[in-house]
C-alpha cells in the first residue's frame, strides 16, 4: 500500500482517551493491484534472465503473460477455497496469504518443469510446424 493511501486509511483518534487508530487492516484477500503485481513478477520470472530460466528455459514473452495470469488465478482460487475467502481474523488471513504464496510458487515450478520436459521430449512443435497447412503441424497435433 502506498504511503499516501495509508495516510488516507488512518483516521485521527477520537478525543476522549481512546488512542487506537480507526482503520481496518485486512491481509486477505489481496487487492487487485497486489494480484496484478504478482502477475507482473511472474512474467518477469518466466521470461527474464533468471536462474529458473537458465535451468528450465525461458518462456517467450507472448506465452509468459497468459501463463502467469493462469498460475495466479488458480493459486488464488485454491487459497480462497481452503477457507481463505472467509478469513475472519488477521491470523487466518496470514495463513491464507501464505497458502496463496506457496501455491503460486509450486504452480510456477510445475509449469516450467512440464514445459522443459515437453521440450526435451520433442513434443513442442517448431515454428515451421505451427504454420497453418504445414504437414508437420497436422502430424504434431494429437488425434481427438
Amino acid at each position: 500500500m502506498a504511503t499516501d493511501e495509508l495516510a488516507h486509511a488512518v483516521a485521527p483518534a477520537p478525543a476522549g482517551g481512546d488512542h487506537s487508530p480507526a482503520f481496518s487492516f485486512s491481509i486477505w484477500p489481496p487487492t487487485q493491484r497486489t494480484r496484478d503485481a504478482v502477475v507482473r513478477r511472474l512474467v518477469e520470472t518466466l521470461a527474464g534472465d533468471t536462474i529458473l530460466c537458465k535451468r528450465y528455459g525461458a518462456v517467450p514473452a507472448a506465452d509468459a503473460e497468459p501463463a502467469a495470469r493462469a498460475i495466479e488465478a488458480v493459486a488464488f482460487d485454491a487459497a480462497a477455497s481452503t477457507g481463505g475467502a472467509a478469513a475472519a481474523s488477521v491470523e487466518e488471513g496470514i495463513e491464507a496469504l501464505q497458502f496463496y504464496s506457496k501455491e503460486v510458487s509450486r504452480r510456477l515450478l510445475d509449469f516450467v518443469k512440464s514445459r522443459s520436459a515437453d521440450a526435451k521430449a520433442g513434443d513442442t512443435p517448431s515454428e515451421e510446424a505451427r504454420a497453418p497447412g504445414a504437414p508437420e503441424a497436422e502430424a504434431a497435433q494429437p488425434a481427438a
